[in-house]
């Protein structure tokens, strides 16, 4: 994915779910549809080298559910509807629960999916209409065109990022963060 065009200063840390701490030095704002298997093996990949950080307080993750005008990812637009964003331990479960079980849910109709949700989540729609219209109109500013799409401040990626490569992006992060913070008077 060509991430030149994405303009990551017209990214916000604002809205979405935020996972962590809001006062954590770091911020990792995520682009994601859940029916697209690429952000799948991202979230796969991004939970065991990112959730320490947000147990330490040191990265705050920031899900934006991006509803996508693709045939592909329209489930996933459908799903987004029944995400709580009030409720961040419920939600990070469930987007556990789909992506975990997207050859469950992947190819059923929407009354099927819907059925899907109520059933196997105890879940119902949401009034995420603003939220959702929000980070249309971010993506837009942004230049961002695919999912996922990672932004830690001015570096942007997708799933394909190697860990070590991740890790090593963070830590400078975060050193660069601990020397603005030695040098203020």
């Amino acid at each position: 994915m060509d991430t030149s065009a994405i303009q990551s200063d017209a990214v916000s840390t604002e809205g979405g779910i935020p996972f962590g701490d809001s006062k954590a030095p770091l911020k990792v704002v995520e682009f994601i549809n859940l029916r697209c298997p690429h952000c799948k093996t991202w979230w796969d990949k991004a939970a065991p080298l990112l959730d320490p950080y947000v147990k330490d307080g040191k990265v705050q993750r920031i899900i934006k559910h991006y509803d996508k005008d693709k045939e592909g990812l329209k489930l996933g637009n459908v799903l987004h509807q029944y995400i709580d964003y009030t409720d961040k331990d419920k939600a990070k479960a469930d987007i556990d629960f789909y992506y975990a079980h997207l050859d469950d849910w992947g190819s059923l109709s929407e009354e099927e999916l819907e059925r899907y949700v109520r059933e196997e989540r105890e879940a119902e729609k949401q009034d995420n209409t603003i939220e959702a219209q929000s980070i249309i109109e971010e993506v837009k500013k942004a230049n961002v065109e695919f999912v996922p799409t990672i932004i830690i401040e001015d570096y942007v990626f997708d799933q394909n990022i190697p860990e070590e490569e991740l890790e090593s992006v963070i830590e400078a992060k975060l050193d660069r963060g601990k020397d603005r913070e030695s040098n203020t008077f």
